[in-house]
């Protein structure tokens, strides 16, 4: 287990020198089961990094906005500070402990981590596969963001999901969540990047480590 900077990273090694790392954005704990559940779906050597003690309103938000329910804190927006900590600090750090540069670099998240995902495309050139299990892509902006400045690296593979349920929340703030996916998957797909989008049934809580699974799984198979 590495420490850097509050952030906690549990290592998933893969015995094939050069195995393709997927960097996972979670909670404490979430690692192994989406780690045992990708494993479960493909064959395909890879490495998981499961990356812990997020701040989520704030370590993954890409600009502030105000609370998103009652009694919560604002979103602080500092995605762009955790991406350099990504670059600097915690991704060296992985990928000096591997027995070899791995053959490129995912990264993967639900939530809020889906959302910071896509954002990490437009501010980091590191990443090759992006994995967005039901993001937060209802964020105010997003899109118009999204349509309007220029990738830092294009992706070769890009798979986007949601629960049937998301968009029906009683939250006005989330209620364009379906609306923003399909057209962001739309989006991407029409700028001929390899875009997947895959509806689940249920709510946003509906089977989130088999959601991250599936989605981990596909873009390690393209």
């Amino acid at each position: 287990m590495l420490h850097i900077e509050g952030k906690a990273v549990e290592l998933f090694p893969s015995e094939k020198r050069g195995a393709p790392l997927v960097l996972f954005n979670g909670e404490a704990g979430e690692g192994a089961m989406v780690h045992a559940a990708v494993k479960g779906l493909t064959d395909v050597e890879f490495t998981l990094a499961a990356v812990s003690g997020l701040r989520w309103e704030d370590d993954l938000t890409p600009w502030p906005i105000p609370p998103i329910r009652n009694g919560q804190a604002p979103c602080a927006g500092q995605a762009d500070a955790y991406a350099e900590l990504l670059v600097k600090r915690i991704l060296p750090e992985i990928i000096s402990g591997l027995p070899a540069t791995p053959e490129y670099v995912a990264l993967a998240g639900y939530s809020l981590a889906g959302l910071f995902a896509l954002y990490a495309m437009y501010r980091v050139d590191l990443f090759a596969r992006i994995a967005s299990a039901s993001g937060s892509l209802w964020y105010p902006d997003f899109v118009a963001f999204a349509k309007t400045h220029a990738l830092a690296r294009r992706p070769d593979a890009l798979y986007l999901s949601l629960g049937d349920r998301e968009g029906k929340t009683r939250n006005p703030l989330m209620r364009p969540v379906e609306g923003n996916t399909c057209i962001l998957a739309e989006y991407y797909c029409s700028a001929g990047i390899n875009t997947r989008l895959e509806m689940n049934p249920g709510g946003h809580f509906n089977d989130p480590i088999g959601r991250m699974a599936r989605a981990i799984a596909w873009t390690l198979e393209v």
